[in-house]
C-alpha cells in the first residue's frame, strides 16, 4: 500500500540484482519519491588497494513529475559493473570504486550504504532498504527548464 506520507521498507536476506532503477521508476511513475539501495558480496577494494571490502552498493533515486517524466538516477559505486566482468567485457581488476583520484568518495558512499543496510537489517549478509514518500512539491519541471534541454537521469 502507498504510504500516507513516508515509509521505510527493510528487506533482509535478499539479493536484489539487476537495475534497481526499474523498480524506482515504477514507483516514481506512480507519483512517489523513492530511494533504494542494496548490498552485494564484497567486490570493491579500498582505493589504496587490498581485498574487496564492500559491494558495488547501487543507489537508485526516483522523483515523480507532473510532466510525466520522472527523474530517475541509478548508479553503483563501481567504475564498472559486476555484470560486465561476468560477461567478459572488462577485467576483474577494473572493478574498483569510480572516481579515479577521487575514488575515496565512491568508496565512502559504498561503505556508508552497506553499513546502513547492515544496521537496519541486523545482518552482515545481503539486504535492501527502500524509502518511499508522497511528495509535497513538484521540482522536476522547473529543474528541466533550468538545464535547458540537456538529458537528465532517467531520460530515454
Amino acid at each position: 500500500m502507498p504510504p500516507e506520507h513516508a515509509r521505510v521498507v527493510v528487506a533482509e536476506e535478499c539479493f536484489p540484482t539487476g537495475a534497481l532503477g526499474y523498480w524506482v521508476r515504477r514507483l516514481a511513475d506512480g507519483g512517489l519519491c523513492v530511494a533504494l539501495t542494496a548490498t552485494s558480496p564484497p567486490r570493491l577494494p579500498h582505493p589504496d588497494g587490498g581485498e574487496p571490502l564492500v559491494g558495488t552498493t547501487p543507489l537508485a533515486i526516483g522523483i515523480p513529475s507532473s510532466d510525466g517524466r520522472p527523474l530517475v538516477a541509478d548508479v553503483s559505486m563501481g567504475k564498472v559493473t559486476y555484470g560486465d566482468v561476468l560477461a567478459g567485457l572488462v577485467s576483474p581488476e577494473d572493478l574498483v570504486p569510480f572516481g579515479g583520484e577521487q575514488a575515496h568518495k565512491a568508496f565512502a558512499l559504498a561503505a556508508g550504504l552497506q553499513l546502513l543496510v547492515g544496521a537496519l537489517t541486523g545482518s552482515e549478509r545481503y539486504g535492501a532498504v527502500l524509502v518511499v514518500a508522497r511528495p509535497d512539491g513538484d521540482p522536476v519541471p522547473a529543474f528541466r527548464d533550468r538545464v535547458g534541454g540537456l538529458r537528465l537521469p532517467g531520460d530515454s
